[in-house]
């Protein structure tokens, strides 16, 4: 381990490889300053591949630019979770762009009156049209943002309405309850509208090319520089006035692609915050007792799982699906992929016993009833497949990948372990012509029916990898999503889940959980469904 290295840490930083080329801003000069409070300094294994959400195949980190640079109408409230760690509140909406809004009597729109000292990153005033230039995109752009927004019913340009400079409405096309909630989801930032329609063309109508490499926001935030696969570095936005002004008033972001390289750094204290590294590291730095804390979080409406196509035979057989449920190892998984960094979800009742979501699923390991069903499917001899992951979560990935090789060749699954890379990994999942996937996914609304629509819908779902169709559960899963009656919803939600335990197009393995190592003396650190950490609530006391 790079940590048990005998050298001093200016000659660390100065000849560690995982700072090697990088020259702007060098790590072991940051350190020296960073006791400084305004400064932040980060390292991870990979940053953005695009600056706007909106983009074709905007990776995760991606949705931290658009969170910091960019203002939404409205944000989340906070609370406290049982184990101390700070979270978002799904059920407590708050102004941010929006100082006050208005939902109409007959609950079929909604008023927000903007701020009026409302600004840009380039001093120009924020307006309505912006608004609802900045939801027509969101909305036409296609892909992941448009999926989005439908799923809390804003689907159409028409939906927007410009009532003055700083009035605008949403009118809705149904009651929605993930309507409010979607809005303050990264998706529907607001754009300076005029800034980016100089860099529209007829090719490309939104200016997306330009977003990709430029900000055009007003967030809390401003972009300093960007240099892909290296760094960004974020600088305070002192003229914000959407909140509370943050403490951090910059932040330098690296790329350093050794887990092991950025956990010595983290020890040594040369940087402040990383949130990437293998399960094993984070319950050794929780166990330590040094000058790093570990915040650690069930990621809500999340699950690792091992997915099965079902358009291609054998999978397209309901047995050979549960012969495979049965055949995983999941305690071992658990335990020697995972480090035990989440929760368990094996073992259950047969019958959903309630309308939560994650929950434990019926399967166990059980090798016998695993060859039983697969000889049921007249496949008693097994047959031959390939399991892809990605290599971007390798770390858990490929131990997972191994242990469950091994163990479906004890039924006669023969499995060749295909590694994607994972800048292609988002492109060949949304082919959905895999056989047999490990992945994970999570919903950013915490819902069941949310997870759902998004995971099992026959009707395009983007991340429904299964290509899953059973029009009985899409019944049940629209029905929940606009359903009043508490009763029915949970019985709802019990009818679907039981029938994704029958169907197993897919087998949860665990939910996931998101941990982030720090130095002690950064607080305010919050849990956000995106699993992006969010610069304005950081400080170091």
């Amino acid at each position: 381990m790079l940590e048990n290295i005998p050298v001093k840490r200016r000659h660390f930083l100065q000849s560690s490889s995982a700072l090697a080329g990088l020259s702007a801003f060098p790590l072991a000069a940051l350190a020296q300053s960073d006791r400084r409070r305004d400064l932040l300094v980060i390292a991870n294994e990979l940053g953005p591949n695009s600056l706007d959400i909106h983009t074709v195949g905007a990776n995760r980190p991606s949705y931290g630019v658009s969170w910091v640079c960019y203002d939404r109408l409205i944000t989340f409230g906070a609370r406290r979770l049982p184990n101390g760690v700070m979270s978002y509140d799904l059920n407590k909406i708050e102004p941010e762009l929006a100082e006050s809004w208005q939902v109409a009597a007959d609950g079929m729109s909604c008023t927000f009156k903007l701020r009026r000292n409302a600004r840009f990153h380039d001093g120009t005033p924020v307006t309505a049209r912006d608004v609802k230039w900045s939801l027509d995109r969101a909305v036409s752009v296609g892909g992941f943002p448009t999926f989005q927004l439908k799923a809390g019913s804003i689907e159409k340009p028409e939906q927007f309405v410009v009532v003055d400079d700083h009035t605008f409405r949403v009118d809705y096309l149904r009651k929605d309850k993930l309507l409010l909630p979607d809005l303050a989801t990264p998706v529907p930032s607001i754009f300076n509208a005029e800034l980016v329609k100089k860099h529209c063309t007829e090719r490309d109508p939104w200016g997306l090319e330009w977003t990709k490499n430029n900000v055009a926001g007003g967030g809390a935030y401003r972009l300093e520089n960007w240099r892909p696969g290296q760094e960004i570095v974020y600088v305070r936005n002192d003229e914000w006035k959407s909140g509370a002004m943050p403490k951090i008033r910059r932040v330098v972001q690296r790329d350093v692609p050794s887990a092991g390289n950025r956990r010595a750094l983290l020890q040594k204290g040369d940087i402040d915050m990383t949130w990437e590294l293998p399960p094993k590291d984070f319950l050794e730095i929780a166990q330590e007792k040094g000058n790093v804390k570990v915040a650690s979080v069930p990621i809500e409406n999340a699950l690792w799982y091992l997915g099965m196509n079902v358009k291609a035979a054998p999978f397209d057989n309901p047995k050979v699906r549960q012969a495979v449920a049965y055949a995983v190892p999941y305690e071992r998984v658990f335990d020697n992929a995972m480090y035990g960094r989440g929760e368990r979800m094996w073992g259950g009742p047969a019958k959903a016993p309630n309308a939560s979501w994650p929950q434990p699923h019926p399967y166990a390991y059980d090798i016998p009833k695993a060859r039983a069903l697969l000889k049921e499917a007249g496949l008693e001899n097994g047959f031959e497949t390939t399991l892809s992951y990605d290599i971007g979560n390798a770390t858990v990935s490929e131990p997972a990948c191994i242990l469950i090789q091994e163990s479906l060749a004890l039924i006669g699954i023969k499995v060749q372990i295909n590694k994607v890379p994972g800048a292609n990994w988002r492109g060949a999942l949304l082919k959905k012509d895999m056989p047999l996937i490990l992945n994970r996914f999570g919903g950013w609304l915490n819902f069941p029916d949310y997870f759902f629509f998004w995971a099992y819908h026959g009707q395009d779902a983007v991340f429904n990898t299964m290509s899953y169709q059973n029009p009985a559960m899409d019944k049940l899963i629209d029905a929940s999503r606009f359903e009043p009656d508490k009763k029915r919803y949970e019985d709802e939600v019990r009818g679907f889940v039981d029938m994704a335990w029958t169907d197993v197009p897919r087998v949860p393995l665990a939910q996931p959980a998101l941990d982030v190592a720090m130095q002690k003396q950064i607080q305010g650190y919050r849990y956000w469904f995106h699993l992006q950490p969010d610069f304005r609530q950081l400080s170091k006391g």
